[in-house]
């Protein structure tokens, strides 16, 4: 009892003495910021006018800016329906005994009565049974695949993880966040009548086991989670499958000529067809494994969502309800390193005790926030059918932009890059290739709408202040949570500043150092190294709110590359007129090179809408000042317009021929930087989102004459990882030691036609073109991309 009582006096000692650094650090002044612009929070979330106008306009909730959130895995007495002592010490167990969960028994005979299967069993048994007979062997082919991909939901079992996670998440997390009007959303599309689709971001392991547990416990459901089979072993698939887990068999992305991928892929489809005809909640995850090194998009989610696409197009059901979801977390919980890195599959006993170590190191003085995003649902049916009007011309990386790296070109064409990085798996082998375009342009549509509806939490504002601008963080953090609000996205926080920069600072604790110096200020130092990897990758999450402006800034910093010195004044920069034209050619190119991954943009807009969408973003934010030329038209006079020479309106996505008069009249507007105080630090700021990408193709290029080619992919991107890291420790800038963005660069590079490549026996090998086998030609792709930098 002693020795207890002495680690409690030196406990709270320590306790006191943080609480007085962190006094004497912020002062007593205590300032609130409110996630709220006027009297409403901004709604995020809203499906595409363009492509599906009748799900925006009735499956949107009117009272839904008088809804506030719940804490789901706040369960109290008042949450069952008995009172008493005993009850608030059981309530968590009370609760998962009353969570509705209805009959979902899956239906193995009408999978085998099914059309499809029905279709391929005279293949399996050329001289078999009767008509309507299953030969034994080919039924327990047909078994054993729906026994590697699902098995019957035990409700006993579901009830107690649910409280048995109910219990983990709350020594996690200090809440897991809902929006009450996002869920009457879900609730009123389930109505209609329609299977729920749910298509989600992928931050962590834990999403598969978090979402299911958040929509049981709003009536949802038992929702069937498509898992990625690489990621578990055959124990914890096992356990999963009992609680609602989908698992593709390997049989089906065989070749398209094999038979057994043919009985599979049809057993597979059959599958999907009764889960969506009995109404049961899927959650398809569209986004790879966290950790893993490849393309953002999910091969194995595009391969779920095409078969959702083909039993719609089919009309077994006649339309799905299609639900974009994010989760957005404070701090993602750690995982075994193993995981990601290592071929090996995550096993029970790994998990469990991860959760442990993670209970006693993480969760008590680390406790993070989580928020659940639910954006507009929208019909698959009627994006189908309006998708297809807004398809235009393709072109390679190679024919956009080599013509002009290497100088033989000036003219950027307006076409769409086809850049596909992800994979195609059997089951979307089997579509068309016109299917196949649908579903990769859906996938990345709804992408789109998820990543525009997460929440950006305090430790993201923190990692970027930190990053990118280091000055005051109380007056930044207040500063950057109002920039993000005004763009549009949300924050996962409110409450009192000083407290908000403590729980993110003590959250990034590992990577920061808290020092007091004299006069009672609190500075923050960053850890260099792998430190500042980690708050680079958690600064990417506030990127996509700044985007459109951060593209716009680099674009103007490569227009001015040419006419003023880097590292010149501001004033002297503001001298020089900027024209439209060339702003546009500019954007383009950048929009050009940087991934598809990355720039997210919805398949109906054109490059002449996000080129004239940066513009407007950089002279809303002010930037950029239109500036009247001597002998132009003033830029407001609206008298003297041809009208009759033209429409008045165009249809939304047709920007072909009749677009290149706005070319032309473009080039009398100019623009001009503004002089306003805040301008120069807003501008590196903004050019700074985009440094760890950009500075990683710009080292690719310099590494292009001291690799070892021809060498894999995967080799060639393992050189230019250490590349990055020796360059990292000479230079200091560790945000882009990244496998990520050295993969990134390797591809890119190999769409453009720098590296290409060609079949050997120990597989696809890349070497260097001929092209860029001159030095010359590497240096001018260095510049290229080096004039995007703003240093």
């Amino acid at each position: 009892m002693l020795e207890a009582r002495l680690q409690t006096q030196q406990r709270s000692s320590q306790n006191g003495r943080e609480t007085s650094l962190w006094s004497s650090g912020f002062g007593m002044k205590l300032e609130a910021v409110t996630p709220f612009l006027g009297k409403y929070r901004p709604f995020v979330g809203r499906c595409c006018q363009t492509c599906t106008p009748k799900s925006w306009e009735s499956l949107f909730h009117r009272s839904i800016m008088d809804l506030g959130f719940c804490n789901v895995i706040l369960v109290k007495e008042e949450n069952t329906r008995f009172r008493g002592w005993l009850v608030r010490r059981l309530c968590y167990f009370l609760w998962s005994l009353e969570q509705h969960i209805p009959p979902c028994q899956d239906a193995p005979q009408k999978i085998v009565e099914s059309a499809g299967v029905q279709n391929v069993i005279p293949g399996r048994a050329p001289g078999g049974a009767g008509a309507g007979q299953v030969p034994s062997h080919v039924k327990r082919d047909i078994q054993r695949i729906l026994g590697h991909m699902q098995a019957p939901p035990r409700p006993v079992l579901i009830r107690l993880f649910s409280w048995a996670l109910l219990r983990i998440l709350n020594c996690f997390f200090l809440n897991v966040q809902l929006h009450k009007g996002q869920m009457k959303m879900v609730h009123k599309a389930a109505q209609a009548g329609s299977p729920l689709v749910l298509l989600s971001t992928h931050k962590s392991l834990l999403d598969g086991i978090l979402l299911p547990f958040v929509l049981l416990s709003q009536g949802l459901g038992v929702l069937r989670v498509a898992w990625d089979p690489r990621t578990c072993s055959p124990i914890l698939r096992a356990l999963l499958k009992k609680l609602g887990g989908l698992f593709l068999p390997p049989e089906a992305s065989l070749s398209l000529d094999s038979s057994e991928g043919v009985l599979a892929r049809a057993v597979v489809h059959a599958a999907v067809e009764q889960l969506l005809v009995s109404g049961q909640p899927l959650l398809i995850f569209l986004e790879e494994p966290p950790g893993a090194q490849g393309p953002r998009l999910s091969a194995l989610g595009q391969t779920w969502l095409g078969l959702v696409v083909q039993v719609v197009q089919v009309g077994v059901v006649p339309d799905a309800m299609l639900v974009p979801v994010a989760i957005s977390y404070d701090l993602v919980p750690d995982a075994p390193r193993d995981t990601y890195h290592a071929s090996a599959p995550l096993g029970l006993w790994t998990g469990a005790l991860a959760v442990l170590r993670s209970l006693r190191g993480w969760g008590c003085s680390r406790r993070a926030c989580v928020r659940v995003h639910l954006a507009q649902p929208f019909s698959l049916h009627e994006y189908i059918i309006n998708a297809r009007s807004c398809w235009g011309s393709r072109q390679t990386l190679e024919q956009l932009l080599q013509p002009i790296v290497l100088g033989q070109c000036t003219v950027v064409p307006d076409t769409e890059k086809e850049q596909e990085w992800t994979p195609v798996t059997g089951p979307l082998l089997a579509l068309k290739e016109e299917d196949q375009l649908l579903v990769r342009r859906l996938s990345r549509h709804v992408l789109n709408a998820s990543t525009a509806s997460s929440a950006v939490m305090s430790t993201a504002i923190m990692a970027t202040l930190l990053l990118f601008k280091h000055q005051k963080l109380l007056g930044e953090f207040s500063w950057l949570t109002e920039e993000t609000l005004l763009r549009g996205f949300d924050v996962g926080f409110s409450g009192q500043l000083q407290c908000l920069v403590q729980h993110a600072l003590s959250l990034l604790r590992p990577h920061v150092a808290l020092l007091r110096v004299q006069q009672g200020d609190l500075l923050v130092v960053l850890r260099p190294g792998p430190g500042l990897t980690h708050l680079a990758h958690l600064s990417s999450e506030l990127l996509p709110a700044f985007l459109s402006e951060a593209v716009g800034a680099c674009a103007v910093r490569a227009l001015l590359a040419g006419r003023v010195p880097p590292e010149g004044p501001w004033e002297l920069q503001g001298i020089e007129l900027l024209s439209q034209n060339q702003l546009y050619h500019q954007i383009l190119l950048l929009m050009h090179l940087l991934p598809q991954d990355l720039l997210l943009l919805q398949p109906c807009q054109s490059s002449y809408c996000y080129c004239q969408e940066v513009l407007d973003r950089l002279i809303q934010c002010g930037l950029l000042v239109a500036e009247e030329t001597p002998g132009s038209r003033p830029a407001c006079d609206t008298g003297r317009q041809r009208l009759s020479a033209k429409l008045l309106w165009k249809p939304s996505g047709d920007f072909t021929d009749s677009d290149s008069d706005d070319f032309e009249e473009a080039e009398g507007r100019y623009f001009r930087l503004s002089q306003q105080s805040r301008c120069p630090d807003f501008f590196l700021f903004l050019c700074r989102l985009l440094s760890p990408l950009l500075k990683a193709f710009a080292q690719a290029a310099t590494f292009l004459h001291q690799g070892q080619l021809p060498d894999t992919e995967s080799g060639y991107a393992e050189q230019l990882f250490r590349f990055l890291e020796a360059t990292a420790q000479e230079e200091g800038f560790f945000e882009c030691v990244d496998p990520n963005l050295a993969i990134s660069a390797v591809w890119t590079f190999r769409d453009l036609g720098v590296l290409q490549q060609t079949p050997s026996p120990a597989g696809p090998m890349l070497h260097l073109s001929r092209t860029f086998a001159s030095g010359d030609n590497q240096e001018k792709l260095e510049w290229f991309i080096q004039q995007f930098i703003c240093g």
